[in-house]
């Protein structure tokens, strides 16, 4: 006899394969934690971007084969998810989806029986709690803490529990009381699939503004690279021309060769020459011209050092009015006082 299939399991899988068809990016997240309440909120402001399927894995299986996807690959998404749900999405690509449902995540503090997702340390620090019983309870759960100051500090860092280990008795509570809430709730993201490659969630964990910083550094090296190498593209061509016509306009100074754009700099350059050999000469060896030319350069460069040493050293008309308000002040004063 052919076991009689329940419709409601007929109709969850059909919305699951509809689910699936419906977008680019395909996903399971994990709910276990999560408040109903909190659910709802959650799914509400996601609903936009994407959208999210609770069911059995069973079922979900079975939808995810009648979609035409591998098998595998559910298994995969499925590692380490304890309520999973089914999320597809056609507006946002893996990384997107990442960051939307992190948003999701907040900490709490651990209840006994909760197992620590990481290894829990307590830094030595100054709570601001005031004397009272609380240094008692620090230390029935190895916080070592002592009151200094008027407050509680905590006395050395501690490791109060390894990762995988179990919250028991009041340690959740007396962390929760410092500021340590280990406990993350939330839509936690167990991988995605799109375009026939599964991603993991620490593949998708990226510092974005590091990233942009790091792609603007290997782009810039890049380039450089490409400059010095003379490796010619749209790029680096302009870059790579303005560079060969310096450097062909500093052989063609240092050679001599008079061309159009050569010959201003040949000519200064002499003319700075001849004016330096005239200057260590005795003044009855100048004819006229040259004792003229020289005697304006001096006279340039008198008045240049006099301006300089006039700016510095001559008052601002904002600090002489500034003085004048600072006298006319005192003399107020001077006047009440009598």
């Amino acid at each position: 006899m052919i076991p009689k299939v329940v419709s409601w399991k007929k109709d969850t899988v059909k919305d699951l394969v509809d689910l699936l068809n419906s977008g680019d990016t395909l996903a399971v997240i994990d709910i276990h934690g999560v408040p109903a309440g909190a659910m709802l909120g959650m799914r509400a402001s996601l609903r936009t971007d994407m959208n999210i399927q609770v069911a059995k894995k069973r079922l979900m299986r079975l939808a995810w084969e009648q979609a035409g996807y591998d098998a595998d690959s559910i298994e995969s998404l499925f590692n380490g998810a304890v309520q999973p749900a089914l999320v597809s999405s056609s507006n946002l690509n893996s990384f997107e989806l990442f960051t939307e449902l992190k948003k999701t995540e907040a900490g709490r503090a651990a209840k006994e029986g909760d197992v620590a997702p990481h290894q829990i340390v307590v830094e030595k620090m100054d709570t601001g709690m005031p004397p009272g019983p609380i240094v008692g309870d620090l230390n029935s759960v190895g916080i070592p803490a002592k009151i200094m100051g008027g407050s509680v500090q905590i006395q050395k860092r501690t490791v109060v529990l390894e990762e995988g280990d179990v919250f028991e008795g009041e340690m959740g509570m007396m962390l929760s009381k410092i500021g340590i809430n280990p406990i993350v709730t939330g839509l936690r993201l167990c991988g995605t699939l799109e375009a026939g490659t599964l991603f993991a969630p620490a593949t998708l964990d990226i510092d974005y503004e590091q990233f942009e910083t790091d792609l603007v550094s290997y782009a810039a090296g890049a380039f450089n690279l490409a400059c010095n190498i003379t490796w010619f593209t749209n790029q680096t061509m302009p870059t790579i021309l303005a560079k060969a016509s310096r450097e062909a306009m500093a052989v063609a100074l240092e050679a001599a060769i008079a061309t159009a754009d050569t010959m201003p700099h040949l000519v200064g350059r002499a003319h700075n020459s001849a004016m330096a050999v005239a200057g260590q000469l005795d003044s009855d060896a100048l004819d006229e011209e040259l004792a003229t030319m020289l005697g304006a350069a001096a006279s340039a460069a008198a008045s240049a050092a006099s301006a300089s040493e006039s700016t510095s050293e001559a008052p601002t008309e904002a600090e002489e009015e500034e003085e004048e308000e600072e006298e006319e002040s005192f003399g107020g004063l001077g006047d009440l006082f009598g």
